[in-house]
C-alpha cells in the first residue's frame, strides 16, 4: 500500500503577520519541508482554506473567526517557505459558506483521490493542530487511514497539547 504526507492549511493568513495567525505557524516548515522531500510518500498533498468572502464562519457573518483565506487573495496562498516543488496536489476546502470547513475531507474527494493511489497510510502536519489538523486527522481514523501526527510539524491557535491527546486516543500515532 502507499503513503501519503497531508499539509494542513500551510497559509499566510495562519501565519505570523496573516489575519487569523498561529503562534510560530511559520516555524514548521523546515519540518515540512523536509518530510516532502524524504522520498518517504507516494502522495504530497497541500491543503488550504479558501473561503467565500461572504463564508459563514467570518464574524461578519456571525461566525467566531475574523476573516481568513478568502479564495484568490494572498493570504490564502500557501506560505512562501512551503516547497511547492515537492507537492502533488492542492486540495481546496471549506468553500461551503454554511460549513466549517475544518476537515480536508469535508466536501473535497480527497479520501477518493487517496483510495485511487492505494493510499492507506497519512502523515499529517499543518496549522493549526486544534482546529483544521485535528478535523482532517480524525476523519482519515473514522475512513479507515492509519495516521501519524508530526508533533514537530503542527502548531495550535489555543495549543497543540490537547488536540493530540485526543488524536491518541482515536487511534493516531503521535511522535
Amino acid at each position: 500500500m502507499a503513503r501519503a504526507l497531508v499539509i494542513v492549511d500551510f497559509q499566510n493568513d495562519f501565519c505570523p503577520g496573516g489575519a487569523l495567525p498561529v503562534p510560530e505557524g511559520d516555524r514548521i516548515a523546515e519540518h515540512v519541508n523536509a518530510l516532502a522531500g524524504s522520498g518517504a510518500h507516494d502522495l504530497v498533498i497541500a491543503t488550504r482554506d479558501w473561503h467565500p468572502p461572504d463564508h459563514g464562519s467570518f464574524r461578519e457573518q456571525g461566525g467566531i473567526w475574523p476573516q481568513h483565506c478568502v479564495q484568490g487573495t494572498p493570504g490564502a496562498e500557501l506560505h512562501p517557505a512551503l516547497d511547492r516543488s515537492k507537492v502533488h496536489a492542492v486540495v481546496d476546502k471549506g468553500q461551503d459558506p454554511q460549513a466549517d470547513g475544518y476537515s480536508a475531507f469535508e466536501g473535497t474527494g480527497l479520501a477518493e483521490m487517496l483510495r485511487e493511489r492505494g493510499v492507506d497510510e497519512l502523515e499529517v502536519v499543518g496549522l493549526a493542530t486544534d482546529y483544521c489538523v485535528k478535523n482532517t486527522a480524525l476523519d482519515a481514523l473514522r475512513l479507515g487511514f492509519r495516521v501519524k501526527v508530526h508533533r514537530a510539524g503542527v502548531r495550535g491557535l489555543e495549543g497543540s497539547e490537547r488536540a493530540l491527546e485526543e488524536l491518541e486516543r482515536a487511534g493516531a500515532t503521535v511522535s
